[in-house]
């Protein structure tokens, strides 16, 4: 029997009234005066954004560079306008200032879409266009589909967005995020690498030295 197509369902209202309607269990985002339903996230969807969380926050307290936020966090993007949130936010140094309790506004320096079935044009268009317009620094896009499992990252060169590459010992390193580097072959299992040994393969040595002094290490 053929599955039923995923839909997502589509509103209009002003940002302001956006605000008002939106609750915490709510999963929608607004873009030009509408307002978009997503479907809730599915388990290996989850898994990957609790994976590169805990991957990037240990790397974050380690240099003191800045913040991470998973979602459900709001970015605003005013060049559109449109409320987006993505399902993770990192910002660096200065932009700190624009990060409030509620949402950023602007560009943050580094934002991870995770595809699942119903947000490919979503996120591998729409949003690609948007943050590459409001100028988000780099763009990684983590594909959660069965038969579709990888990760892909684009750095923002002038005001367009070039693949990165991966390097010759099968690392996709971040150019703004100094140690942030990912192994695309730990996407293509249905099982995910454990984060511990993730994080201390991914380390740098003398971050995982830093970090072994943390945590009372001799």
């Amino acid at each position: 029997m053929a599955q039923p197509a995923l839909r997502t369902e589509r509103l209009r209202m002003t940002y302001e009234e956006f605000l008002q309607w939106k609750d915490e269990d709510t999963h929608a985002e607004w873009v030009d005066g509408e307002v978009i339903l997503v479907m809730p996230p599915k388990n290996r969807h989850q898994h990957i954004v609790s994976f590169l969380d805990s991957l990037l926050r240990i790397l974050l307290e380690l240099t003191a560079m800045g913040e991470v936020r998973p979602a459900p966090f709001e970015v605003y993007l005013p060049s559109r306008p449109a409320s987006r949130e993505p399902d993770i936010v990192v910002v660096l140094g200065d932009n700190l200032r624009y990060l409030s309790e509620d949402r950023f506004t602007g560009a943050p320096d580094l934002l991870v879409e995770v595809i699942s079935e119903d947000s490919v044009r979503r996120d591998q268009v729409e949003k690609f266009l948007e943050y590459e317009q409001e100028g988000v620094r780099e763009y990684w896009l983590v594909d959660s589909r069965p038969a579709h499992y990888g990760v892909e990252a684009f750095s923002l060169e002038g005001t367009t967005y070039v693949p990165i590459e991966v390097n010759e010992e099968g690392w996709l390193e971040s150019k703004v995020i100094p140690g942030f580097r990912l192994k695309p072959a730990w996407f293509v299992e249905n099982r995910l690498p454990n984060s511990l040994t993730a994080l201390n393969e991914m380390l740098s040595p003398e971050l995982r030295e830093k970090l072994r002094q943390l945590l009372g290490g001799e």
